[in-house]
């Protein structure tokens, strides 16, 4: 019995040392910096003097109706700011409106205790830079960076102290609207961008007032929400779950993110805002995050028609309980919690423990030293759209922009070459900076196509103009207006794609078609015989199957925000060379969504040197997508060659290096994203066939050579095991250095030993 029982702990404590859960290395506070024990001098001595009223007002998060963002609840926030009811206010802005509710609060309440004003900033506030996932295909992390600091100056400067950005969540399926807020489809990838998004939001210290709270949403796996409709619900396994959605957001509180909404679906039949798996069990007692929990809009009580809560108050029992610590409009904790406390349903202690990370991030903001500092007009007056933000905004769009497709090299433009200007997007200055725009400017700042062609340009005799069709109607009427244009130029270059409210929140579509008639816009310029660059302004990959084989060259351009149309114009002339690579898969058609590059292999994978018929494919279409994952092209041509690899037979304590060779063999100086992805070709459970590992975005002359080396180690290959351990395990592995997910000309092979 001894023997047995000193065996039994042995084993529990090897596993123990060996494995765990995936668990932040490091925290990075060092935006967090104040005086600790002053903070908390401070707070304690507030606690201690507040009522329970008051605490619960600390939790109570209300819009201004400034603007909309969800549906309007018919409250009277204003009476309940007087009343110090109120810890923060979203949808309010500019230095003059945050004044007077701030004045509200700190003059006219008993404590003085400041609010905290929040905002949807998401890809810029004034001037806008390209919808996230656009940003995410320039795969530059200091350029992704630089635009989560001009969006926080600009904000900050308007008197908004909270963004509800950066957006986590990993998608795989580009029907729901919100891939545009996201980083695409890989883990690895949006790790860095998740980090890099928090840097650049919250800077080195809160206090500074250029710098915003951050806030990771939506906590967890909104990303696999069923068909791709928005606010479904999600079911999956643990091992995928913490293998593939839930690491962005731990990514987000090693870079030290002060805040984190929960999503609006529910998880294995729990609605995350009452998961006290994913709010208490992993983010606090796993990940040590000790920032505070913000629900998305409402979403408390809509844990009634999920059928999860009988009424609102046991809502909001189940949502405090679980480790909510702020209600976003729903109403339910200033409602509900004083009566629940009474009856002993919630405890006094978890209220006052959520209204101290309020009252800490407060404190951390300087509020409680000056709770106007954000809001000063002549910082405002000074800081929006600033001649350098509005630099930053085009390099940040030239470099999100894909090159899609370049047939006899008829990109780049030349200048003395008769151009003809067509389709709905041409002209365009509202839906070219995308949906979630905060406060960009639709119909003056924003630079549309037409007008970049004429800035870098000079004289637009050589270039003629039609509208064709408008985004989403069937009307043709302007068909023959754009046809005869077209016949008079030698290249057409046709700006068409989605409106901007075709994705974004409630936006999720069954057809990513380009919309209405402006694929038939195309066949007809096609009739034309003449050369046909389609540029795409859009927020999900499309299908785009005619227009690849329609078209000559396709440019991706997102929806490129307030420099946009000048981008482009960069882009097509040459003065700049794509570089973007796509972070989602664009499929052949709907039908083979979800569709992504780090899928797992199956028993009868599709090979056509056996028995075709009963393999895992299509009877109608290829497996393949129709623009992988990583893809991209250039004006220039990139040569791989000379692939190394340090030590073919590592050990779980040595790093190892693999190298590439990259020759710039074209016309043009370019930049070229380098890839590395590694397959594990056995394991103790199924493991993707491929995983991105490491990427360098390097810049090479025409003619340069450059050698690329990535270091790799047993931690770069752990993943939940068959005991829900997160360890490396001996075997082969094969490592793909490459231009794209579907690139594997260099292989080597390696096998990692104990």
């Amino acid at each position: 019995m001894i023997t047995i029982a000193l065996l039994s702990l042995a084993l529990a404590g090897q596993a123990q040392e060996k494995s765990g859960l995936a668990k932040p290395e490091n925290i990075d506070k060092s935006a967090w910096k104040v005086d600790e024990t002053e903070m908390n001098r401070k707070i304690d001595s507030l606690l201690s003097v507040m009522t329970l009223k008051e605490k619960i007002g600390q939790t109570v998060l209300y819009s201004s109706g400034y603007t909309v963002t969800g549906p309007t609840l018919d409250e009277n926030y204003t009476d309940y700011l007087k009343d110090g009811m109120v810890g923060a206010i979203f949808n309010a802005f500019t230095a003059d409106y945050t004044t007077q509710l701030q004045k509200m609060a700190v003059e006219n309440t008993r404590l003085g205790i400041p609010i905290m004003f929040g905002y949807d900033v998401i890809h810029g506030h004034r001037t806008i830079f390209p919808i996230s996932l656009g940003e995410s295909a320039s795969w530059d992390m200091e350029m992704i960076k630089k635009g989560a600091e001009v969006a926080a100056a600009e904000a900050s400067a308007e008197g908004i102290h909270w963004t509800y950005a950066p957006m986590v969540d990993i998608t795989r399926d580009p029907r729901w609207g919100r891939v545009s807020e996201g980083a695409g489809e890989d883990v690895y990838l949006a790790n860095k961008i998740a980090k890099a998004r928090v840097h650049g939001f919250q800077g080195d210290d809160l206090s500074d007032v250029t710098t915003v709270l951050a806030c990771a949403k939506h906590y967890a796996a909104y990303g696999a929400a069923e068909a791709g409709r928005d606010y479904n619900t999600v079911d999956m396994s643990e091992r995928k779950l913490r293998e593939i959605y839930l690491p962005p957001f731990m990514a987000t509180v090693e870079a030290g993110v002060g805040s984190i909404m929960t999503s609006f679906n529910e998880i294995s039949g729990v609605p995350s805002s009452a998961n006290s798996f994913l709010l208490d069990e992993v983010l606090r007692k796993e990940w040590g995050f000790s920032g505070f929990v913000v629900t998305d809009y409402t979403s408390i009580n809509e844990m009634i028609p999920h059928g999860y809560s009988k009424d609102e108050k046991q809502s909001a029992e189940q949502a405090m309980n679980a480790g909510v610590d702020m209600d976003m409009q729903g109403g339910v904790y200033l409602n509900h919690l004083e009566e629940l406390v009474k009856e002993g349903k919630v405890s006094e202690e978890r209220i006052t423990e959520a209204a101290r990370r309020i009252l800490e991030m407060k404190y951390r903001l300087g509020l409680f030293q000056d709770p106007y500092k954000y809001s000063n007009q002549k910082r405002q007056d000074e800081t929006t759209y600033k001649p350098e933000f509005l630099e930053a905004a085009r390099d940040m769009a030239r470099k999100s922009m894909v090159l899609l497709k370049n047939k006899d090299q008829i990109l780049p433009l030349k200048k003395d070459q008769k151009i003809a200007l067509i389709g709905p997007l041409v002209k365009d200055e509202s839906n070219i900076i995308g949906s979630w725009a905060a406060q960009g400017d639709r119909s003056g700042k924003a630079v549309s196509v037409f007008e970049g062609f004429e800035e870098v340009l000079g004289n637009m005799k050589n270039v003629t103009y039609a509208q064709g069709t408008s985004i989403d109607t069937d009307d043709k009427s302007g068909f023959k207006a754009a046809v005869e244009v077209a016949k008079k130029a030698d290249v057409v270059v046709m700006v068409v794609g989605e409106r901007e409210n075709m994705t974004g929140e409630a936006a999720s579509q069954v057809d990513i078609n380009i919309p209405g008639v402006q694929k038939e816009l195309i066949a007809e310029i096609k009739k034309t015989g003449k050369p046909i660059v389609l540029v795409l302004m859009n927020g999900r990959p499309l299908t785009l199957s005619y227009e690849n084989e329609t078209a000559d060259a396709m440019l991706e351009a997102w929806f490129p925000g307030t420099m946009g149309g000048a981008a482009v114009a960069d882009v097509l002339f040459g003065n700049y060379n794509p570089s973007g690579k796509l972070t989602m898969t664009f499929p052949r058609s709907v039908g083979q969504i979800p569709l992504y590059y780090n899928a797992k292999n199956t028993g009868r994978p599709k090979d056509d040197s056996v028995e075709p018929k009963y393999r895992s494919k299509y009877t109608d279409s290829p497996n393949t997508p129709l623009f992988p994952f990583g893809y991209g092209l250039s004006y220039t041509n990139f040569d791989y060659s000379n692939i190394k690899i340090s030590n073919t037979n590592p050990t779980f304590d040595q790093d190892f290096n693999i190298s590439v060779e990259v020759t710039n063999t074209g016309n043009f100086d370019g930049e070229e994203v380098v890839q590395l992805y590694v397959r594990d070709l056995f394991g103790s459970v199924t493991r993707p066939v491929k995983e991105l590992k490491g990427f360098e975005k390097i810049s090479l002359k025409k003619g340069e050579t450059k050698t690329v080396s990535f270091t790799l180690n047993s931690d770069e290959l752990r993943f939940y095991n068959a005991d829900m351990d997160f360890v490396a395990e001996p075997g082969k592995f094969e490592a793909f250095i490459g231009k794209n997910s579907s690139d594997d000309a260099l292989k080597v092979s390696f096998e990692l030993k104990k």
